[in-house]
């Protein structure tokens, strides 16, 4: 759901039909090699960093968010998703995906078919995202706008009050 509601508040950027592809295909490649990685390293990082990855992405959050504020102001362009912001993307939505990977034993012996199925589904949901945000844009612009702020922001504070 991370996945489908950033790629909303993208999709209400206009981004082109291609970028679209791209990240929906990267995020449903992270999303299959997070919980893999969770499973090999997940315990260790914990055990010997205590990194706690939900404030990096609030942070990254945040900074879209200022971003669609300011393009409250300008015309309608078409918003240029980068290389580096669609992998900044694509792993930031699947931070979730590596915690997953800890406790994936506990769930299914086949790890494997288990992050198919979720990178499959998050692939498809960030498309699905991606593409209502598009269809809101065209058909209500401005309102559509602040409809992806008001998302954006409810994501940011859910995740603050998150534990």
């Amino acid at each position: 759901m991370d996945a489908f509601t950033l790629s909303l508040a993208y999709g209400l950027l206009n981004i082109s039909r291609k970028k679209i592809y791209i990240t929906s295909l990267l995020v449903g490649i992270f999303h299959f090699i997070m919980p893999l990685l969770g499973n090999i390293l997940g315990n260790l990082i914990r055990k010997y960093i205590g990194f706690e990855s939900k404030y990096v992405l609030i942070i990254v959050l945040s900074l879209i968010l200022i971003e669609m504020i300011r393009s409250l102001k300008e015309e309608k362009t078409e918003y240029n998703l980068s290389l580096l912001n669609i992998l900044v993307f694509s792993f930031l939505v699947s931070m979730d995906s590596f915690s997953l990977g800890i406790g994936i034993n506990y769930i299914t012996n086949n790890i494997l078919l288990a992050s198919g199925i979720f990178s499959l589904l998050s692939a498809s949901f960030t498309f699905l995202g991606f593409r209502l945000g598009k269809y809101l844009s065209v058909k209500a612009e401005k309102q559509a706008k602040y409809f992806g702020i008001v998302i954006l922001f409810t994501v940011i504070i859910y995740f603050l009050c998150k534990q």
